[in-house]
């Protein structure tokens, strides 16, 4: 077996966001080939063998790398759409574009989603896709396609929707998949494309997309099949006072009632949003371990209202960060969900101390580990677990007068990535992709943006 090769970072601040939220202000770091091999006060030991690079870290706070917990790519490109819409009324009136895909949009959409969470710290990502218009070519291998060349870890939710407007549903007739249709079709993407492994870079979930979208039917053997299968269920929930009211209409009680009912409450659940969850609600999801991906600056977008974070996290409901889609967060940034996160839950009953800055970026990176089911591997810097690892530039004019590197990161401007490492690779440097063309994606994303909005236009 060959020697491991040895990466060492040195004179850094290092939050390792571990259980005790071990902090050093000056520290040191080394990767051995895709695992963190050691870390602590002061500098690297003396005499370490292979060490092929070594970086001077001085000015940088070191800390896991983001993970990003819900996201549709294919909303790249039709950002800056529907502005002034609540969530129904925002579905109702894009879904009719987002029929029209196809896998040459939906790759270079993936390609610009990932861009910009990558070059902004995100080492893990992961994609909820529901939307499968017949004929649209391979979107799922389009989108795993793009993460495994941008050299990101990946969790592929594949999504499906089969209750339609002729049911009762929000998408259009031609948008949704049949029942057999969808669940055959996510179970041959879980055996092409799942990797259990410890390392995987690609994992799969089961994710029919909604209540409001998806039959009984759909959700009870949707869970089913990933029981069956041993990989993690996902879905929207309890996003809005509106589809609270859906369900009650339609199946006679709230949404975490309705869930538990097709057994999608258990800690290898976890669903995107939870805003309008009462007591029992949460106490529901703390007793089964069911999970959050909180998206703080797409639930202001569609005025969704405040997710209850304090109270998920006091009653020990796994919580992560989430970007959601595009089309209601244009930036597509997970960085700046952390101060977002911070700052909407201080609008809440809790105000002040709601959320602080190490609690949020707690979230932005162990709690999303928590959620993907991956927390034995990622999430924080420890010993043993792979090197996901992000570099964060703090004495230029953004951040250089706060004392504290947590603030400065979480309260300050978004602070400049000088370098991220995923399994042991770098892929940003100095806030540049390596892995990929950059200017050539915005080129990309937007002929595929007008070409997608021309069809759209055709009907």
């Amino acid at each position: 077996m060959a020697a491991a090769q040895r990466i060492v970072i040195e004179n850094c601040s290092i939050a390792t966001v571990d259980a005790n939220d071990t902090e050093h202000a000056t520290g040191h770091l080394v990767i051995a080939d895709n695992r963190i091999e050691s870390l602590g006060a002061g500098t690297a030991p003396e005499g370490l063998e292979n060490v092929v690079r070594r970086i001077d870290a001085t000015g940088h706070l070191v800390t896991p790398g983001l993970v990003n917990t819900h996201h549709h790519f294919y909303q790249w490109i039709t950002r800056g759409l529907a502005t002034d819409h609540n969530l129904f009324n925002w579905l109702v009136a894009l879904y009719p574009t987002w029929a029209r895909i196809d896998e040459r949009m939906v790759r270079s959409a993936a390609q610009g989603s990932l861009a910009m969470m990558a070059r902004g710290g995100v080492t893990t990502a992961m994609d909820h896709h529901y939307v499968f218009p017949k004929g649209s070519g391979d979107l799922s291998g389009a989108i795993i396609g793009a993460a495994r060349d941008m050299g990101v870890r990946f969790t592929l939710a594949r999504g499906s929707m089969d209750r339609s407007e002729k049911d009762g549903g929000l998408p259009p007739d031609f948008a949704v998949e049949t029942l057999e249709g969808a669940l055959a079709a996510t179970e041959e993407t879980v055996k092409q494309h799942h990797d259990a492994s410890f390392d995987a870079m690609t994992q799969v979930a089961v994710a029919p997309c909604s209540p409001f979208s998806v039959s009984t039917e759909l959700l009870r053997q949707g869970a089913e099949l990933a029981r069956r299968l041993g990989v993690r269920l996902h879905t929207h929930g309890s996003e809005t006072v509106e589809e609270e009211q859906f369900c009650k209409e339609l199946f006679g009680m709230g949404p975490t009632d309705y869930f538990e009912s097709t057994g999608w409450l258990g800690e290898d659940v976890w669903m995107a949003h939870c805003v309008h969850m009462n007591d029992s609600d949460i106490a529901a999801f703390a007793r089964t371990r069911t999970g959050v991906a909180h998206c703080p600056s797409s639930n202001a977008r569609l005025a969704a209202g405040i997710a209850r974070v304090p109270d998920m996290l006091a009653a020990g409901v796994p919580v992560g960060l989430g970007v959601d889609g595009t089309a209601s967060n244009e930036s597509g940034e997970l960085h700046t969900e952390l101060r977002n996160a911070l700052l909407i839950n201080r609008l809440g009953a809790h105000r002040e101390a709601a959320l602080n800055a190490r609690q949020a970026l707690r979230l932005g990176t162990f709690g999303g580990a928590q959620v993907l089911g991956r927390a034995a591997e990622i999430g924080s810097l420890e010993p043993g677990k792979l090197a996901d690892l992000v570099l964060w530039k703090l004495d230029t004019l953004a951040h250089a007068s706060i004392a504290d590197p947590v603030t400065a990161l979480v309260f300050g401007a978004a602070a400049p990535v000088t370098a991220s490492f995923v399994n042991g690779r770098q892929i940003v440097q100095d806030g540049r992709l390596l892995t990929a063309d950059e200017d050539a994606i915005a080129r990309s994303t937007r002929d595929q943006a007008r070409r997608l909005a021309q069809i759209a236009a055709q009907g």
